[in-house]
């Protein structure tokens, strides 16, 4: 059979957000993959532009609503490198303990609609239903079950109680538990490991040179984690394990995320119990000195980086955000090649991907063939003009 051609998204069942892969299929095997983005672009960096800094903290965390509070943190270390700001000790702990928490909800999250992808409808619902544990306590502690609002530049916006304190760990000791119970499910039973052993591979090798991040690398082998090689907030002052496997396979990137869930439990222990007393925020200037700074965050899906210029006024002249999906999408693309086309979503969900904070768009002149990089104003004005025509 000769090889032929199979599209895959934009929209499709296995797919929860807009993106296109072009599959090309000889005897039910991927044997070439292209993707392409551009389907869901916000314009969130050229947004961010026309607002102050102490605005787009409130932006960054809608770049996404799962990682919300990795963006935020991200983006205020940015601009307090760049204002010369020392957080609070007790901020900073404070900060560590959101981390955490995100990164427990998103790996339920993950686990439940992985094992939705594999046709386990069962071990979906159990995860869901656990996360709503932490969401709870996401929820008591800010006041939101999303965009938390809990980061600001110079600190925090809210503080954790002695009341808080209680409630966490006894929620803590419940999931420690459950993710136990995931481990020996996804380890024993015979659906997961058909369709997860030796599937998607991705070798070391490939790992590292095609970049990947995250849970995707740490499954391969690679022990790289920013909290560990590059401590922010309070990691410096907490012990943890960075968890890595062998298998470099969707069944390895099932089992780091699971023991991750129960590291980050071990973590926000150890930053309750130890939790310095103190202020939780600092006075941010309005006015940020001219200059340009990098901040990079262990998001739950992989490094997390952005990077904010500024020409000494209140607006940034310059911001870049680079989230993990985008980091591993070519990683992805590289698991994909000789696996069965049934197979495809489920590796596809093994990177956990965000296309929405991935998105990139090149827009380009269909006479002249060049590229053009289109101001605020057009862009509004472009939007308005087509809308009006339909």
């Amino acid at each position: 059979m000769k090889p032929f051609k199979i599209p895959f998204g934009p929209q499709h069942p296995g797919l929860e957000e807009p993106i296109n892969f072009m599959f090309e299929v000889e005897d039910e095997r991927v044997i070439d993959v292209k993707p392409r983005l551009g389907y869901v672009h916000r314009g969130i960096e050229k947004i961010g532009e026309s607002r102050t800094f102490h605005q787009n903290v409130y932006l960054a965390e809608r770049i996404c609503g799962i990682c919300s509070f990795a963006h935020a943190l991200c983006y205020t270390q940015t601009v307090e490198e760049l204002l010369g700001i020392d957080v609070p000790l007790r901020a900073k702990f404070i900060r560590t303990i959101m981390a955490e928490m995100e990164r427990i909800q998103n790996h339920y999250l993950w686990l439940g609609l992985t094992a939705k992808e594999m046709g386990f409808e069962t071990l979906f619902m159990y995860a869901w239903r656990d996360r709503e544990a932490v969401l709870g306590i996401l929820e008591m502690i800010s006041g939101k079950r999303v965009n938390y609002g809990m980061t600001t530049i110079g600190g925090v916006r809210r503080d954790i109680t002695e009341e808080m304190t209680e409630r966490i760990e006894k929620v803590l000791t419940h999931l420690e538990t459950r993710a136990k119970y995931y481990k020996n499910v996804c380890t024993r039973d015979r659906t997961i490991l058909k369709r997860t052993v030796g599937i998607g591979i991705l070798k070391p090798r490939d790992a590292v040179s095609l970049c990947a991040v995250g849970p995707t690398a740490r499954a391969s082998g690679i022990s790289e984690d920013i909290r560990a090689d590059e401590p922010y907030a309070a990691y410096s002052e907490v012990p943890f394990r960075v968890i890595t496997y062998r298998g470099c396979d969707v069944a390895s990137r099932v089992y780091v995320r699971i023991d991750e869930i129960v590291e980050s439990i071990k973590i926000i222990r150890h930053a309750l119990r130890n939790m310095p007393k103190g202020i939780i925020r600092v006075t941010a200037s309005q006015r940020v000195p001219e200059g340009e700074a990098i901040s990079r965050v262990e998001a739950p899906r992989g490094e997390n980086l952005h990077y904010v210029k500024s020409d000494g006024g209140d607006k940034p002249a310059r911001w870049k955000v680079r989230a993990p999906t985008l980091a591993n999408l070519l990683a992805l693309c590289k698991m994909l090649i000789g696996v069965n086309i049934a197979d495809i979503p489920v590796v596809i969900a093994g990177i956990d991907p965000c296309i929405a904070c991935a998105e990139r768009i090149v827009t380009v002149d269909s006479k002249t063939r060049k590229q053009r990089v289109w101001s605020g104003t057009e862009l509004w004005r472009y939007a308005n003009e087509w809308y009006q025509k339909r």
